[in-house]
């Protein structure tokens, strides 16, 4: 029979023919034959299984098996005996190996066939030995697949007691080693099929035998623990998680998470590496594994590990949201690696570039689960642009593709990121490193935030980019010295010569901080500056006192203090004035750069006399006009009277004053209406808070000329701030007027944002959109008479206010400006009133100065106690040609508006009503190119443009324009190629040999830095342990600053979400 069997199914007979004589043989097996004959047919069939040709000899053996054994049952079970079955497992079959998966298929079909026979049980027992040495063999998946099948159907194969919790190790480590070359979808179906029989045979095997889980976990965790940089464990691995169950989770992660013999190495590669199961398919419960394992880990304040492993896997778990299948799992964990990473926007800015392509592919797969997926990708993404909104340049294009999609509420945002800290479970938080990396594109240099040290860095890089200024610092001959002048100089010289992306500064922070600032708390960048240059110009000033022989020289009304206090300073750049001032090589670096001066006059209005007098100031602190006001009072709702002095300010240029005032005639103001009261947006109302009323006719926001005429227009001291008129002898209503006589060479001006409500006990911060003009026009006035006296006297006629008053009484009608009175000016520094006309006439002349934007500080955030800073600037020097060609006359062509004694009064106010005025050109028109501002946010400096310099707080209401700097543009020193001053250089200083050295040195030791990391990473493999740190460039230290409101500044205005400590990142 056998060799008939063996002739027709190696025959060239149809197949039909074929079929048809098997059939007869087949149904030949119930007849008796001899014991030979049987055993001959029984090796022919399993020849046939195991080597047959085609699948058709392979289907004949298993059918004439299985007919034979089931009626010649005896032997049969001679036949396939535990020697058979040895030497099948042990040396294959012929030329057939071992480890052929066919052979694990021919024994479980023959254990089909003998289940009911009392032998089995001995070849059982062979089985389980043999199966617990052929997993410790590591096979391959196919061979893995198969005997868990085979297992999986017979279970008494599978090994017992002991043995059992060493296969399963084994096991878990067998699929470790588990790989996939598969390139065709087919292949990789199959592959993740012999995965999936694999874990579960290992669930089966857990369920049965509980005692093997743990064993069975800790072989996982030693696994993916592992840092043999020649040994990358498999991701189907993550097969096994879904078996686990999830009641275990708790105790596993804090086992895992307290023992102290696991090293921070080991749990990096381990976390890494769960993450990377993301990308395994059909997986369950993964992300709750990954979740649960970084919560645990920053319960024990492991947080190194926690950045690490969030800033090297952020964008693999980023990419894993283009697949439909792991999306959901990956969005998980993405969700909370970024909300938990709350101390620095360096885990979110890896991420924000891919984000937009992304929602373009949501928005137009077709696929129904998109939308509801897109709806919650962008409620993560509008939690972490308020969480870090200090980057308008990396967030413009999110907010465009995603304008159309609804927005989370203000409420639901805190309370995400409130949930989400986990840097709140700790008082403290390592800080980071700065990755090392090359420069950016745009060849700047940052700053490395020390701990809430962004208004420093905000500042220092608007004076770096104040470019006649850091010529003049960099050319100073201050070798040796150990001045703060030095510190500035060797800062400015890092910032131009270092090859790192960004610097710390951390000596210059430690010599100009001042006294009274909390380290590591957040400070007003305005008063830092103030400081900054008060503390540089005493020093020089100290310097020039000790190095001459002679007192230093002093202008009429002006003085320097050199021993402490406030500096006085000398009378700056003499060439429109002709009253006396100091010889250039006297006044320091700050006086000839950011000095300027003021003139201010009172005129009484009971008399007519004039007291005037001069002060030097760096910087003019522009107040916001009061807005139009309802005020709350038991219930009713009053309204200020809106006045306006429609004939004074006709053609004036300034803002219409309006206030809380009940009584044109000087009646008392409306109960609840405070002048401190700073109406905020609806969503900062109080009780406690006045409430802005709708504007009956939309007014344009203010711009910066605005706020300077405001500050420039006539105040009327009364009431309280009465003016002590020494003519008089007694109090009177006075008008006070400020004049600019002096124009600095940088114009600092400092936006009054933050006010204190004297009702709520608050600092509020006002949110105005401001108009930025690119170009402006400030209004000098000089003298034109013989006189060189410093103060006089006139009657009213003659004033130089820009507001034209022609008797007393008319001063009544004008409303009290909101701004200090100044009512010591009365009294202190001023010369004595002399009777009307008995000095020599002295009228004013007014030019208009013109001055181009240098830089712009930005403060994020929504109250002075939280927020950020960062700012815009770019290259501009006096002899640049940035005017547009309406400006760019010669000083001769430009007529003096001076005042002429036989004019009339109309003909004064036209001549000398000069506002500040902008110009608004496109900065295509005069010469701009689209590289030529740059943003600087702590270590990050990127390209941007003046547009988004204008429109920062159109699209970003917190982002509000604090502190700005024009540089004046000397047209005739420009045309006649002249130096004022003797400091103004044409290109960058070379760099001095002292400076050059230290610089050299700190690049060498960089280049050092990146050779030994890239060593290291080499050593480590390409997952291992991590050696940087996050960039430290959003104050990640201290961790009392990474609250919430670290990027907005949060709600309120307070302190943000349960934090007590001030919050600036």
């Amino acid at each position: 029979m056998d060799k008939i069997l063996e002739g027709l199914v190696s025959s060239s007979h149809p197949v039909q023919v074929k079929k048809a004589i098997v059939k007869k043989v087949v149904e030949a097996a119930e007849k008796a034959i001899t014991e030979e004959q049987c055993q001959a047919l029984y090796r022919l069939t399993a020849r046939l299984i195991l080597l047959g040709e085609d699948a058709f000899q392979k289907q004949v053996g298993y059918q004439v098996l299985e007919a034979y054994a089931r009626y010649h049952r005896a032997e049969f079970e001679r036949f396939f005996s535990k020697d058979f079955i040895l030497g099948l497992l042990q040396q294959g079959y012929g030329p057939l190996d071992r480890k052929d998966p066919g052979i694990i298929e021919f024994i479980h079909s023959c254990l089909r066939l003998l289940i009911s026979c009392p032998l089995v049980l001995e070849i059982f027992a062979v089985i389980q030995v043999e199966v617990l040495r052929m997993v410790c063999e590591q096979p391959d998946p196919p061979l893995c697949a198969r005997l868990s099948t085979m297992l999986s159907d017979f279970v008494q194969c599978i090994p017992r007691d002991k043995s059992a919790a060493l296969f399963c190790q084994q096991l878990v480590r067998t699929i470790g080693y588990f790989s996939c070359t598969a390139s065709q979808e087919r292949e990789l179906r199959e592959y993740v099929s012999q995965v999936t029989k694999v874990s579960t045979l290992l669930q089966n095997i857990w369920k049965a035998e509980p005692a093997t889980l743990l064993p069975s976990l800790q072989e996982v965790f030693a696994i993916i623990s592992s840092t043999d940089p020649s040994f990358e464990p498999s991701i189907a691995l993550a097969s096994l998680v879904q078996h686990i169950p999830l009641q275990m989770i708790t105790v596993l992660i804090r086992s895992l998470t307290t023992d102290q013999n696991v090293k921070d190495a080991s749990m990096t590669q381990a976390l890494c590496r769960m993450i990377d199961w993301l990308s395994w398919p059909l997986a369950q419960h993964v992300d709750t594994w990954v979740i649960a394992l970084l919560k645990g880990l920053a319960a024990v304040q492991k947080f190194t590990i926690l950045i690490d492993v969030t800033l090297l896997k952020i964008e693999l778990v980023f990419n894993r949201l283009w697949y439909p299948i792991v999306r959901q799992g990956a969005l998980a964990v993405l969700s909370h690696m970024l909300l938990s990473f709350q101390h620095s926007p360096e885990a979110f800015h890896l991420v924000v570039p891919h984000i937009v392509p992304l929602v373009q592919s949501l928005k137009s797969d077709g696929l129904s689960t998109s939308k509801s997926f897109l709806l919650q990708f962008t409620d993560l993404i509008h939690c972490m642009m308020y969480q870090y909104s200090g980057f308008p340049d990396l967030y413009d294009n999110i907010l465009e593709a995603i304008k159309e999609l609804p927005k989370p509420s203000e409420e639901k945002i805190k309370l995400i990121l409130n949930q989400s800290a986990w840097t709140s479970q700790s008082n403290s938080l390592a800080s980071g490193l700065l990755r090392l990396t090359g420069k950016s594109e745009t060849g700047k240099t940052g700053l490395i935030n020390l701990g809430n040290t962004c208004y420093m860095n905000s500042i220092i890089q608007t004076l770096f980019m104040a470019t006649d200024f850091r010529r003049s610092v960099l050319s100073l001959n201050l070798n040796g010295s150990n001045t703060l002048m030095k510190k500035l100089q060797l800062l400015f010289a890092f910032l131009a010569h270092t090859q790192r992306a960004a610097y710390a500064p951390r000596n210059f922070f430690e010599a100009s901080r001042p006294p009274w600032f909390t380290p590591g708390s957040q400070q007003d960048c305005s008063e830092y500056l103030r400081f900054l240059l008060d503390r540089l110009h005493e020093e020089e000033k100290t310097i020039q006192a000790f190095s001459l022989a002679k007192p230093c020289p002093s202008s009429t009304d002006a003085s320097v203090n050199v021993n402490g206090g406030s500096p006085k300073f000398a009378t700056t750049d003499g060439h429109l004035a002709d009253v006396p001032s100091e010889p250039d090589d006297q006044k320091t670096l700050i006086e000839q750069m950011f000095g300027g001066r003021l003139s201010t006059s009172i005129r009484c209005m009971h008399c007519n006399s004039i007291s005037k007098k001069e002060e030097p100031f760096t910087d003019l602190s522009l107040a916001f006009r009061p807005p139009v006001e309802t005020c709350l009072q038991g219930g009713s709702i009053l309204t200020g009277i809106s006045i306006s002095d429609s004939t004074e300010d006709a053609g004036k240029g300034t803002l219409s004053r309006e206030t809380c005032q009940g009584s044109v005639s000087g009646g008392s103001e409306s109960p609840g209406c405070s002048t401190d009261t700073v109406v905020k947006p609806k969503q900062e109302q109080t009780n406690c808070e006045a409430i802005a009323t709708e504007n009956l006719s939309p007014d344009p926001p203010p711009s910066v000329p605005d706020l300077i005429n405001y500050f420039l227009a006539p105040e009327i001291l009364d009431e309280d701030n009465k003016y002590y008129c020494e003519k008089c002898v007694s109090l009177h209503c006075a008008e006070k007027t400020l004049q600019v006589i002096d124009a600095p060479e940088y114009l600092i001006l400092t936006l009054l944002r933050f006010s204190y409500d004297a009702k709520c006990h608050v600092r509020r911060k006002i949110l105005d959109n401001v108009g930025i003009p690119l170009f402006l026009q400030l209004p000098l006035h000089h003298r034109t008479a013989k006189s060189s006296a410093a103060t006089t006297s006139s009657d009213c006629s003659r004033s130089s206010s820009p507001l034209q008053v022609d008797s007393p009484e008319s001063g009544e009608n004008l409303a009290k400006k909101l701004k200090p009175s100044g009512k010591e000016e009365g009294e202190d520094g001023e010369e004595p009133e002399q009777e009307d006309g008995s000095d020599e006439e002295m009228p004013l002349g007014i030019q208009s100065m013109p001055y181009v934007l240098s830089s712009v500080v930005m403060h994020s955030g929504m109250s002075s106690e939280s927020g950020h800073y960062y700012s815009y600037g770019r290259n501009v020097t006096s002899a640049d040609c940035c005017l547009p060609p309406t400006l760019c006359y010669r000083e001769e062509e430009t007529g003096d508006a001076t005042s002429s004694a036989g004019q009339t009064n109309s003909n004064r106010a036209a001549s000398t009503d000069l506002p500040c005025t902008s110009l608004a050109r496109p900065e295509r028109e005069v010469g701009q190119t689209a590289r030529d501002w740059f943003l600087f946010n702590d270590s990050r400096v990127t390209f941007t443009s003046f547009q988004s310099v204008q429109n920062v707080t159109s699209r970003f209401p917190k982002d509000t324009a604090y502190v700005l700097i024009y540089r004046k543009q000397d047209l005739r020193n420009r045309y006649n190629n002249g130096t004022p001053n003797g400091m103004r250089l044409s290109a960058e200083p070379p760099l001095q040999k002292e400076l050059m050295d230290v610089i050299t040195k700190d690049n060498k030791l960089f280049l050092q830095e990146q050779e030994l990391s890239a060593r290291t990473r080499a050593l480590q493999a390409a997952s291992a342990s991590c050696s940087f740190r996050p960039n430290g460039s959003d104050d990640n230290d201290p961790p009392g600053s990474c609250g919430p409101t670290g990027g907005g500044g949060g709600g309120g205005g307070g302190g943000g979400f349960n934090t007590v400590s001030r919050l600036v990142f």
